[in-house]
């Protein structure tokens, strides 16, 4: 399951995470996209509108002020009933994510609890938070998620700081049925694929056993294919591996027209 809103991220990260989801899934694949641009998508990804959520205004005004405007749309993906066939755990991405490993382990893991990977900065800083870019769970389950930020809007909003991925891990950890995702399963292009000193000197290295690589921040996947120089810090060389995986595979997979 994903959430595309706007058009920062156009049809193609769509339907290149639906091929890597099902080419890294030994199990059958349902791929839910919840959008309000579904034009390009590829037919088996079924698509749901976005909603126009009855909190939205009082969540928004808590947004403004934490100056993340629009960071806490996810949380419409864990409605319970949101697809009344659907049962059991579901695995979510964000889009900015290039699958590149087997999800079995990941979408197993810990049965029952919500599953994130550790923050990076917040774990270097030593404070628990999960990162929002993978994220397991069961929407009947789990219903808190939904329930209280709709009871609760601005509330929540506000102590969660405008963030979506604090919102949703310390909600899991106060009731107790929160999990680490393994970290060398879901990676970070710049802090484990292109550290500095590395990416002046090397090509970007995939990690042996990384599953799912995150490109949240700068260079964003089209970038990092090419080669980044945005900043001193953050440079990137053609990353040849990148290629393979997010848009090789995927023609191979979907078609040209679809990828």
């Amino acid at each position: 399951m994903c959430i595309k809103w706007g058009t920062l991220f156009g049809p193609e990260y769509v339907n290149r995470l639906y091929s890597g989801v099902r080419r890294n899934m030994s199990r059958p694949v349902r791929f839910i996209c919840m959008t309000e641009h579904a034009e390009g998508l590829h037919p088996d990804v079924e698509v749901i509108d976005l909603p126009v959520e009855p909190f939205l205004e009082p969540m928004n005004a808590a947004l403004a002020v934490a100056n993340r405007q629009g960071a806490m749309r996810k949380v419409s993906l864990f409605k319970p009933g949101l697809i009344p066939d659907l049962e059991g755990p579901v695995l979510g991405f964000d889009l900015d994510v290039v699958i590149t490993g087997s999800l079995d382990e990941i979408h197993d893991l810990a049965p029952g609890t919500i599953a994130m990977r550790h923050d990076w900065t917040e774990a270097r800083k030593g404070r628990p938070t999960g990162h929002g870019s993978v994220f397991r769970f069961d929407p009947q389950v789990h219903s808190f998620l939904y329930n209280d930020l709709a009871e609760n809007p601005y509330e929540e909003v506000e102590k969660a700081r405008g963030s979506e991925q604090r919102y949703t891990s310390h909600k899991a950890m106060d009731n107790e049925c929160f999990t680490y995702i393994p970290g060398d399963w879901v990676v970070s292009f710049k802090y484990d694929c292109n550290p500095l000193p590395y990416s002046y000197l090397r090509a970007p290295t995939l990690p042996e056993g990384a599953r799912v690589v995150c490109f949240h921040g700068r260079p964003k996947m089209p970038e990092a294919v090419v080669g980044y120089t945005g900043s001193l810090r953050r440079r990137s060389k053609p990353c040849d591996w990148l290629k393979d995986h997010w848009i090789d595979r995927a023609k191979a997979d979907l078609g040209d027209n679809w990828a």
